[in-house]
């Protein structure tokens, strides 16, 4: 069975970047459907999408809603993008485990493929 990280580092400012927070979803909720195991970490100017994507009348908040239970966001970039306050209210995990982000490198020994969008 795959462990596989996907990564969202792109912000929303962009019509590039709803494509690819987009794809992103879709690949996690493919590698869930499968049983596969997950983390899906929005990091960077991508925490930005957690409470436009929680938002229920947003285009793809279905989609993001099959796949929240993996959803993960890196505290000090939500503090740093402005997300914070609307991220503790969602139902994500808030991570920290390095220097107040996510830990890339725990997830690389711990045997996860790294997927970035």
């Amino acid at each position: 069975m795959p462990k596989t990280a996907i990564i969202v580092l792109a912000g929303t400012e962009a019509p590039s970047d709803l494509g690819r927070v987009v794809n992103a979803l879709q690949t996690a909720k493919e590698f869930d459907d499968h049983g596969d195991e997950i983390e899906l970490i929005f990091d960077g100017a991508g925490t930005q999408w957690v409470p436009e994507l929680a938002d229920e009348d947003h285009d793809y908040h279905a989609l993001y809603d099959a796949v929240e239970h993996h959803a993960q966001v890196c505290s000090y970039c939500a503090d740093a993008y402005d997300v914070d306050d609307e991220v503790e209210d969602e139902p994500v995990e808030e991570v920290t485990e390095f220097e107040g982000h996510p830990s890339v490198r725990s997830l690389v020994a711990d045997g996860y493929e790294i997927i970035t969008y």
